[in-house]
């Protein structure tokens, strides 16, 4: 490795992203800054871009946030969570469980947590507020939840991962260690995220509960209808078929999860059109702009950290961190307590799917070291960093959530300091348990 190649690269980076340049840019640029300081040819990065927006895999990213966004036109989005919404019922924070209730069903059709929170949050937040609710504990708890939007498949950030992850193999002395790891791939991935998506909000619930009982915060002033719910579920039938429909064939092996992209857009035209007559050529053509800006976006981002995590690797600055960290422990415990914390800080202040993508290529090759699988690894990556969506400076759903509820963000913030502590914990507990991630794909046959 050439002496000053890291300073070069992350000093660059470090130095644009303090001036307030866009992650891309510093991104690009602490690579281009790299590249002439390692006397390489910039064409590089143009076949390094045809890479990284090249593979089959990627195609499934566009598609899925178009059908995420014909979803929510076509009316599906808010028939699900009425769904949830008829579980309530008069209990200790009814309302606010079925909030989260329904971030975890909303999840199984958006994959990204500010789509979670803004779809769900325009339904409950008031609801909750009508209540009785205090407006920061139902935004918080909005914010919260909707972070459960990338854990449950299908997730974009999953798919991010499994791009990044399937280039990096398993040191040598790693696999005569630990013996051969398992290969990645983005079906293994949405398999894997349905237990500690569970999980996570198995924790949220809790703490929603304690809080509630603290707070003196009930459910809706019905009581609980076998009827109401049934109603609920007859109305949004073709709704709560989406997820199926999705993840059932890439489980069955009928299709490719970029092949249920596509069928997912298509499924949702169909409903839209013919079955729940809601979406129009309006909406068709606003939800083709929204994916176009979107996608761009993420593309634009994954073509420079390709380039920058390229750069890392030839370099075996993965290999250099991995021998550091493993010289202060080689405890696995106390590894996992450094990896999760590193990224609950990460996820503070950076975009996750720029997270990932940079981080991938540095961390896996550690986890490689002690005996971490991928798919445990990528599962806990994604959890650790869907906290960050509800923690501040960052934090998108905490803006949403105060656009919503009309209350300041610092309020909701604090407030929402007891939720992050609970989606902590129970990613401690994903990350000491793998069976908890890794057990439903071996039953399945991945």
């Amino acid at each position: 490795m050439n002496d000053h190649v890291v300073e070069v690269l992350f000093g660059t980076f470090a130095l644009l992203m303090v001036l307030g340049a866009p992650i891309t840019v510093a991104l690009g640029v602490a690579a281009l800054a790299a590249m002439f300081y390692l006397g390489d040819n910039p064409i590089k990065m143009v076949q390094m871009a045809w890479s990284s927006v090249g593979s089959f895999p990627l195609m499934a990213l566009p598609s899925f946030i178009l059908a995420g966004a014909l979803m929510e036109a076509a009316g599906l989005s808010r028939r699900l969570i009425a769904v949830a919404e008829s579980l309530a019922g008069p209990f200790t924070g009814g309302l606010s469980a079925a909030t989260i209730v329904a971030c975890l069903f909303f999840g199984a059709i958006s994959g990204s947590g500010p789509a979670t929170t803004a779809a769900v949050g325009m339904l409950m937040i008031p609801g909750m507020i009508r209540n009785g609710y205090s407006r920061d504990y139902a935004a918080s708890a909005t914010a919260a939840a909707g972070g459960l939007g990338i854990v449950i498949p299908p997730s974009i950030p999953m798919i991010i991962f499994g791009i990044s992850a399937m280039g990096i193999a398993p040191d040598p002395a790693a696999v005569e260690t630990h013996g051969q790891f398992q290969s990645v791939s983005i079906s293994k991935m949405f398999i894997a995220g349905f237990l500690p998506g569970a999980v996570m909000a198995g924790g949220l619930l809790l703490m929603n509960f304690l809080r509630c009982k603290g707070r003196g915060y009930h459910g809706s002033s019905e009581p609980l209808s076998l009827r109401k719910f049934a109603c609920a579920c007859y109305r949004g039938f073709w709704a709560m078929m989406a997820p199926i429909v999705i993840l059932g064939g890439i489980y069955s092996g009928l299709f490719t999860p970029t092949e249920a992209a596509i069928v997912a857009i298509f499924y949702t035209l169909f409903v839209g059109i013919f079955v729940y007559r809601e979406l129009d050529v309006a909406d068709v053509f606003k939800a083709l702009e929204a994916t176009t800006w979107l996608a761009g976006r993420v593309l634009l981002v994954l073509f420079a950290a390709t380039i920058f995590g390229r750069i890392l690797v030839e370099n075996n600055v993965p290999g250099i961190i991995a021998g550091g960290i493993l010289g202060l422990t080689t405890n696995l415990y106390a590894i996992w307590a450094l990896i999760i914390g590193m990224l609950l800080i990460v996820g503070m202040f950076m975009e996750t799917l720029a997270a990932i993508m940079i981080l991938v290529p540095v961390m896996l090759p550690v986890a490689y070291m002690v005996g971490i699988d991928p798919i445990h690894f990528g599962t806990v990556m994604i959890c650790t960093l869907s906290v960050g969506f509800q923690t501040p400076p960052l934090g998108e759903n905490l803006f949403i959530a105060s656009g919503i509820s009309g209350e300041s963000i610092e309020r909701i913030s604090v407030t929402a300091l007891p939720f992050a502590v609970a989606s902590t914990a129970a990613i401690f507990v994903i990350a000491l348990f793998p069976q908890i991630a890794l057990w439903l794909p071996a039953v399945l046959g991945y």
